[in-house]
């Protein structure tokens, strides 16, 4: 089953974060994962938001999503995401059929 995983993102550490993304695409590209999304300017409809950053991505499944995760790539650059930003990060299965 499809899974999506959001991120709300707070960037305070603008030179890291850039480390983070430019080496982003092609560890997820390697493993198969999708970016639908990544936005520092969205537009809150309803409620409040305290962050800069959406970031939503899709992979086929649960197991394709923890082999892109826990691999050595993704944790090497991961570093610079958890040093340079504050928010959170969800995952969330598709709809089946």
């Amino acid at each position: 089953m499809t899974v999506y995983v959001l991120a709300q993102l707070s960037i305070h550490d603008r030179d890291t974060y850039d480390r983070y993304a430019a080496r982003f695409m092609d560890v997820l590209d390697r493993y198969d994962g999708r970016l639908l999304v990544a936005d520092e300017a969205p537009s809150v409809l309803e409620g409040s938001w305290g962050h800069q950053k959406v970031v939503l991505l899709e992979f086929s499944n649960r197991e394709q999503l923890e082999t892109w995760r826990s691999s050595r790539e993704y944790v090497d650059i991961a570093k610079d995401r958890l040093a340079s930003t504050t928010g959170c990060v969800v995952v969330a299965e598709g709809l089946a059929g």
